[in-house]
């Protein structure tokens, strides 16, 4: 990945050295459990353990002659320990290494991503707080529809990355399962055992697979990142919004402009939505892995590497997109700029037709059949749009809608209080206050 996208803890993550260090867990945890059910001498896996350590520059020595990343792992570990090493990997095939500490690595990287998307969530409900009185258009198919409270908009994102919080900690019992079945998880080694599996990643955190291959079933993983897919929907969801609010026919938010900041090379007015833009892109990189990760699915029998390629790349491009881009979306939020003249200004623009739905609804209650009652709200509605006049002066000099409502019943009717009406609700039911 780009160290423009790279944050610290989360590089840290899937780096070399981090790698190895993962390799190395898994592999002592089975030494301690062989030494522990005797199926290595006790003397040598005490020596294993206090003697393994790798190097990475020997590994890239080795590799270089073996054309093998596992196997120079291996020897160096070995080159360390001394005679006691050729205990060390002692039954164990490559991916008994590789899948269960790619479980923890992918666990470490959820646990960051958790944290920022902590930190998006309760940047959104504290804007959807701050702006829970604000009055503001709402829009389907980019047309004005009826009014809205403005902190309803955040709170819909709230909610919705709340319920990725869910899922990513639903997703967590699979995304634990590991293997130590050997060559093609029959167990077939002597120094394996189902109860030494059990044992060494209990020691990690981790689960057997019910049944493994010589891999762990891809579709685990393939649910995680399906999930960050899912919330990279939900991130381009936000962003689009941001910048629909931006754009200057509407210009009711904008992100925060630094005092030396620049918004063109050629026009000195510009302020961009560039991190929401940024968010966009990085949201359709997030959405791909998802498709890679299903491809990974079906291998061939017990196992091929066409996975591996792909998961070299994926596992750290994801996990460091997704870490990225929920931390640009929270700043983006607490420092949006809400303009409030702008959303009253785009509220009036449409001389309060916006009420033409409760007009309808009030002459249906007065006897008239739904398409009576819409003929005679309609009239005066188009002609108001297409005019720009005033929406509730012409249905105040309408005589059809004057027949069957009262100037009173009709003031009523134009007051905006059953916008907001159910916002406290809306927020407690979305937020969880």
């Amino acid at each position: 990945m780009l160290e423009r996208y790279t944050r610290e803890k989360m590089g840290a993550v899937w780096t070399l050295e981090n790698q190895y260090r993962s390799w190395l867990k898994v592999e002592l945890a089975v030494t301690r459990a062989q030494g522990e059910l005797g199926l290595v001498p006790a003397a040598e896996a005490r020596e294993i353990l206090e003697k393994a350590a790798f190097d990475v520059r020997r590994i890239r020595e080795i590799e270089s002659e073996v054309n093998h990343d596992v196997v120079a792992f291996i020897t160096s570990v070995e080159e360390k320990v001394g005679p006691a090493g050729r205990f060390f990997h002692f039954g164990l095939t490559s991916s008994d290494i590789l899948d269960s500490s790619l479980a923890l690595r992918l666990l470490e990287a959820l646990g960051i991503i958790e944290e920022e998307l902590a930190g998006l969530v309760a940047a959104l409900a504290d804007k959807s707080l701050k702006n829970i009185s604000l009055l503001s258009i709402g829009r389907s198919h980019g047309v004005h529809a009826e009014p809205t409270p403005l902190g309803l908009k955040f709170a819909s994102h709230a909610s919705e990355f709340k319920r990725h919080q869910r899922r990513l900690e639903n997703l967590k019992e699979n995304l634990s399962l590991g293997k130590i079945s050997g060559p093609v998880g029959n167990y077939s080694a002597r120094s394996i055992s189902p109860e030494l599996e059990e044992r060494a990643l209990g020691y990690l955190g981790l689960k057997p697979a019910p049944v493994s291959t010589q891999v762990v079933p891809r579709d685990v993983h393939a649910e995680f990142f399906l999930a960050l897919s899912l919330l990279g929907a939900s991130l381009e969801r936000l962003a689009v919004e941001a910048r629909h609010l931006a754009r200057t026919e509407v210009g009711e938010a904008e992100e925060a402009f630094g005092p030396g900041q620049k918004g063109s090379s050629a026009m000195p007015h510009k302020k961009n939505p560039v991190g929401a833009e940024n968010i966009t892109g990085l949201a359709r990189l997030l959405k791909a892995y998802g498709e890679a990760a299903l491809d990974d699915v079906a291998l061939w029998h017990e196992r091929d590497i066409s996975h591996s390629s792909v998961e070299r790349v994926i596992a750290p491009d994801a996990t460091i997109l997704a870490d990225y881009a929920l931390h640009r979306a929270a700043g983006l939020v607490r420092n949006l700029v809400v303009k409030p003249e702008m959303v009253e200004r785009n509220l009036n623009l449409t001389g309060g037709l916006y009420h033409s739905q409760e007009l309808l609804l009030a002459l249906c209650a007065k006897g008239l059949s739904r398409v009576q009652a819409y003929r005679l709200v309609q009239n005066p509605a188009l002609m108001a749009k297409d005019l720009g006049l005033d929406f509730k002066t012409l249905v105040l000099e309408s005589q059809e809608i004057r027949s069957h409502l009262n100037p009173t019943e009709i003031e009523e009717i134009f007051q905006p209080d059953r916008f907001a009406k159910w916002a406290p609700a809306i927020l407690e039911r979305g937020l969880g206050k």
